[in-house]
């Protein structure tokens, strides 16, 4: 049975329990039906009628905790995985295409990673969701529900899972740092983070990674 992350929370991916060959990153997500109050009411009526494009993205970090290659001028071929650049030049990590919509099945998104044959280089790999064109569409996560990352085995065995539920820190939030794999002792462990931020644009929290 999976084991359901709180925020904070680590478990060891061991590979004496699962296949981490490669495992795949998924993420889900559902628009919320019910019309807020207030505030955000108008934020909502701006943008009811349009579809709600959430983007995973990863970075590849290093042991300075920085993206060790930035690719090209618009980050085209580098340690970013994300909607432009959608497979890593090492094969290692790609994401499967982009889900405009979302709450079409269980995975809406979801990154492949061949843990076992990562570059020694990369550190952690860091998991991120934003809303494109958020701030324009009144968009925020504070109207998106059920939504979770969870990780799953080269078997099809789901080994953790963590859920986000809509609460007052993520109104008017375009971005959710969730979850993050990093080395540990010889192995990989998965962490809960769930951060939000402001940003609609993953560059303006890579830069901090830079």
């Amino acid at each position: 049975m999976a084991i359901t992350l709180q925020k904070g929370q680590t478990i060891n991916l061991e590979k004496s329990q699962y296949d981490l060959s490669q495992i795949t990153v998924g993420l889900g997500w559902h628009v919320r039906k019910e019309e807020p109050k207030g505030f955000f009411k108008s934020l909502r009526r701006a943008g009811r009628d349009e579809d709600y494009d959430l983007d995973a993205i990863a970075f590849l970090l290093n042991k300075n905790n920085k993206v060790g290659n930035l690719g090209s001028d618009r980050l085209v071929g580098g340690d970013v995985v994300f909607f432009n650049s959608l497979k890593h030049p090492s094969g290692t990590i790609w994401l499967t295409g982009d889900n405009r919509v979302g709450g079409q099945g269980d995975d809406d998104e979801q990154i492949i990673v061949k843990l076992e044959s990562m570059s020694p280089n990369v550190e952690r790999i860091l998991f991120l969701v934003t809303i494109y064109q958020g701030r324009q569409k009144g968009q925020h996560f504070g109207m998106v529900e059920n939504a979770f990352i969870r990780a799953v085995d080269a078997s099809g065995k789901e080994m953790t899972r963590f859920n986000i539920s809509s609460e007052p820190s993520f109104n008017n939030k375009c971005a959710v740092i969730f979850a993050e794999v990093y080395r540990k002792d010889g192995g990989w462990k998965f962490r809960a983070i769930g951060d939000p931020k402001d940003t609609d644009n993953f560059v303006d929290i890579l830069r901090q990674y830079m």
